[in-house]
């Protein structure tokens, strides 16, 4: 049995909280949360559980000291920046907490974000703990996956995935955040402040280029609206013809002068199909696809839940899905 403490219960963070509490193997022991209307709540009001006395509390310490099993993982599940996180991460290290995290920007972090990656990695080395942030996208399908499907390969000259979603069955905050429904003018300022894009694709390049071997000579990124060709009615608010339906967005890394990895994310209300699909040309070439796609947010929660056991069995530091034990799925802990 693994206790762990999880902090931030925003809407992910409570799906989160639903898969630790089902799942068989993990104990729930404490949850963090700077929501006055949540603290003090026990947890079986916020999530579907029986009435176990485990309460939502505003600081790492107080969670621990009522705590009746003394965690071992703490699950942080409150915001994308590696700026913001430090902080969070340098409390839950200092409990001497194992950390799994969905911070996108935590995915590898050792190019975009290097003095943040060293100094995460120095608090977690000196408090003997590890750290790991992970995510269906950052995380896994455009990153790790690829780079474990080069395993089977003898020679590999680009590695190309494609992520395509119809956002319209996709919770609204996430329609909000690809820019569906948007003015044209207004897509752009959420371009130019950065509110807008998908968060952690040059993160991503950077994984697959760690886990190959390339010295990158640059990490390219590029950001656009998808027009919508037609009246679109099925997302979360009406959106006319030629106005933003969501987004492109393309990460490039180039070696040499050519792209050997393309990272394409497109996200928009009223896309015709739904699909993920890794095409690695090389020796041999592979190509697969999984049609209709993976679910986002079942899939983040999932492998965030199976990060827990991933995360006691490596040394201590900062790491990435490349450093850790497949999280694979499990059921009870031996």
């Amino acid at each position: 049995m693994i206790p762990i403490i999880q902090i931030g219960i925003g809407a992910l963070g409570q799906q989160v909280l639903q898969y630790l509490t089902d799942r068989e193997g993990i104990s729930v022991v404490g949850v963090v949360d700077l929501n006055p209307e949540l603290i003090g709540k026990d947890i079986s009001e916020i999530v579907k559980t029986k009435k176990s006395g485990v309460l939502v509390y505003k600081s790492i310490d107080e969670a621990m000291e009522k705590a009746e099993l003394k965690p071992e993982v703490a699950v942080i599940t409150t915001v994308s920046s590696i700026k913001k996180m430090v902080s969070q991460i340098e409390d839950a290290a200092n409990a001497g907490l194992n950390i799994v995290t969905t911070c996108e920007e935590l995915i590898f972090p050792w190019k975009q974000h290097p003095a943040e990656a060293k100094t995460i990695d120095d608090i977690c080395k000196k408090n003997r703990v590890a750290c790991l942030g992970t995510g269906v996208n950052p995380g896994f399908l455009m990153d790790y996956l690829p780079a474990v499907f080069t395993s089977i390969a003898q020679r590999v000259d680009s590695v190309t995935v494609e992520r395509v979603q119809d956002a319209s069955v996709r919770r609204v905050p996430f329609q909000q955040k690809i820019g569906a429904g948007l003015t044209h003018e207004e897509f752009e300022a959420k371009k130019r402040d950065g509110s807008l894009r998908h968060v952690g694709l040059p993160e991503s390049v950077d994984l697959i280029a760690a886990a190959m071997g390339w010295k990158l000579d640059e990490n390219r990124e590029t950001l656009n609206p998808v027009i919508a060709k037609t009246k679109i009615t099925n997302g979360y608010k009406p959106i006319e013809q030629g106005m933003p339906a969501g987004v492109k967005q393309v990460g490039s890394g180039i070696l040499n002068g050519e792209e050997v990895i393309k990272l394409l994310f497109r996200a928009a209300v009223g896309e015709e199909k739904s699909y993920d699909k890794i095409i690695i040309k090389g020796l041999p070439n592979v190509t697969t696809e999984i049609d209709g796609g993976i679910n986002g947010d079942v899939a983040t929660c999932a492998i965030t839940v199976n990060g827990v056991r991933s995360i006691k069995n490596t040394t201590p530091g900062l790491k990435t899905m490349l450093d850790v034990p497949v999280p694979a799925y499990f059921s009870g802990i031996d």
